[in-house]
């Protein structure tokens, strides 16, 4: 997406940069969280059930020990110890189940919340997109950005569905066990809480480490999304060039890359579980032998003990899960922060804050000292100057790379002008709307692309409410009615992304068909008929004359037939107008456009 004539990548785009450290993980996750805004009802939906299930699972040690207690207590009738235990385990039974219950009702209302928020998320970045400046796409491969829009939102998505269920009822069921375990035995208590500090330590050391190690993975991910889109759509180029194992090797190395950022990113990752699991195993030997030197000094009984290693296991259980959310959250934030990257970027110039209304333009153009550069220190465009009456017919012509396509980029505001002034019928271009600016061009580009979709739907394109007789006249006058009507479905035809079922000159009649159709009253054709044969371009010359008649038109070509005919021809070469005027005054002058004939 670089404009009319689809210029050339500029700048290395951030797949191409470093890695970044990972930001500030609060500021992220604060971020993140305001997009849960209009799903309050369901989080708290998601708490209570939580809440629930703490208190149930909460219920269950201290059953076990009830029941294990009364196996051992001889005093009480053979009957009524049957019929006590027989209610203790259908009560823990029942703790169970509705335990289980309380976990399907978080899980379901979680992934319904997770894909709302997500959902959001891709709107916006998506909306974002359409209001980003060309330039923003020059410095960005369009792999890149498609694997924030894919991968990195997926990663929030897959993360946050399993991560905020765990996170709820693992803080609930620490300080619901904390508490019940100081209930039963402070000297336990204290017992068990001697691996705490170092779960921390190991928590917060491996996280800081998995986080920065997460986001280079996904960076290494857009890279090599970058290289498979290029190789996808310039296929064509890497067989002429017998260049399929060099671009083979790239992406070896681009693979690579990413399996090595990624092992990186999974064995520290990995290391936080079994590491949890050792100190875990730490405290349950620590609570088993006070436990026991307890026991045999008369200072618990036997369920309590029992009771206690349940809690102890509901204590540092959640412990080990919140640990591992942490770690895993290190890609959700990689992810986040790569998503917020593109939504803080700078959009487009906002409209003025009244835009002058916009009727029919006569179609007066003048360019008054433009100067522009793509990077800061390499103007493109130096002191550009000209007039065009309405209805003129201006040729631009010049060298490749001298700045032709800049220009009409700068007039229909895809970039704006570093210096000077642009005015269309004596008003600046910048106190129109851009939109209703945009919708009086008609255009039709050297490297046409069209949609996915029928033939009929990319005529319409750019005007939704154009009838079949009027497509039907369209493509008649341009001469794409017969190889349509020669296709298998006719107008009805599905064409392929970019219509690669269709040949480059029969791609470009449509375009010019869809230029048509529009209600235009500037147009541009940036090398309109390149792709098509000389018996065809004279067959639809007329077509074109009669789609230029009485509009303003800026032609770019490089042939002869083309611009022979123009009203004003400017010659740009290095960025500046070196010669402008009629074809019979510029053959008769020393410089390009003569040595060019």
């Amino acid at each position: 997406m670089n404009g009319f004539g689809g210029g050339m990548q500029r700048g290395i785009g951030s797949g191409g940069t470093p890695v970044a450290k990972a930001k500030d993980m609060r500021e992220t996750l604060l971020r993140l969280w305001t997009y849960f805004g209009n799903e309050r009802k369901g989080l708290l939906a998601v708490f209570a059930l939580s809440l629930g299930g703490t208190l149930l699972g909460l219920a269950s040690p201290y059953l076990i020990g009830r029941v294990i207690d009364g196996l051992e207590m001889e005093r009480i009738p053979g009957m009524e110890s049957r019929e006590r235990l027989f209610l203790l385990c259908m009560g823990l039974g029942a703790v169970y189940a509705a335990d289980a219950l309380a976990g399907l009702g978080q899980g379901w209302l979680m992934a319904r919340i997770s894909q709302n928020v997500v959902h959001q998320l891709r709107k916006n970045l998506f909306g974002k997109l359409q209001k980003l400046p060309l330039r923003f796409f020059d410095t960005h491969t369009h792999g890149e950005v498609m694997s924030r829009l894919a991968n990195d939102v997926d990663n929030i998505s897959s993360t946050v569905a399993t991560s905020m269920t765990q996170f709820f009822s693992g803080v609930l069921m620490v300080g619901g066990a904390l508490g019940v375990m100081l209930w039963l035995s402070p000297l336990l208590t204290m017992a068990s809480a001697v691996t705490l500090p170092l779960m921390l330590l190991l928590t917060r050391t491996i996280g800081r480490k998995t986080r920065e190690l997460f986001r280079e993975q996904q960076n290494a991910l857009g890279r090599l999304n970058g290289l498979i889109e290029e190789g996808i759509s310039g296929l064509l180029v890497v067989k002429a060039y017998n260049r399929e194992a060099v671009m083979g090797l790239d992406f070896q190395k681009a693979n690579q890359a990413l399996m090595q950022a990624g092992i990186r990113a999974q064995v520290w990752a990995g290391m936080m579980m079994p590491s949890m699991h050792v100190l875990n195993n730490l405290g349950f030997v620590t609570v088993a032998f006070f436990g026991g030197w307890m026991a045999l000094h008369s200072m618990a009984s036997i369920g309590l003990i029992a009771s206690f290693v349940g809690y102890t296991k509901q204590f540092t259980r959640p412990l080990v899960t919140l640990s591992n959310i942490y770690n895993t959250l290190q890609t959700a934030i990689a992810g986040a922060e790569r998503v917020f990257e593109v939504l803080d970027e700078e959009e487009e110039a906002e409209n003025v804050e009244k835009p002058l209304p916009l009727g029919r333009i006569q179609g007066r153009v003048v360019f008054d000292r433009v100067d522009f550069s793509y990077e800061p220190g390499q103007p493109v465009l130096k002191s550009i100057s000209f007039q065009v009456r309405p209805g003129m017919t201006v040729a631009l012509v010049g060298p490749t790379g001298a700045g032709k396509t800049t220009i009409v980029n700068l007039l229909t505001r895809f970039y704006e002008a570093d210096g000077g002034s642009i005015t269309i019928d004596g008003n600046p271009i910048g106190a129109y709307a851009r939109e209703e600016l945009l919708g009086r061009f008609g255009v039709v580009l050297q490297d046409t692309y069209l949609f996915a979709g029928t033939i009929r739907e990319n005529l319409r394109y750019g005007r939704q409410d154009a009838g079949d007789k009027e497509i039907l006249e369209a493509a008649r006058v341009s001469g794409a009615h017969q190889f349509i009507h020669h296709l298998p479905h006719g107008y009805d035809t599905e064409l392929v992304e970019s219509g690669r079922n269709l040949s480059q000159g029969e791609r470009q009649l449509l375009a010019i068909t869809r230029a048509m159709l529009t209600e235009h009253d500037i147009l541009v054709l940036d090398e309109a008929t390149s792709n098509i044969d000389t018996r065809t371009e004279m067959h639809i010359q007329s077509a074109l004359l009669k789609l230029m008649e009485g509009k303003t038109s800026f032609v770019i070509a490089h042939r002869l037939s083309t611009i022979r005919d123009a009203d004003l021809i400017l010659v740009v070469e290095e960025g500046r107008i070196s010669q402008q005027g009629t074809h019979q005054t510029l053959s008769m002058e020393e410089g390009y456009y003569r040595n060019s004939l």
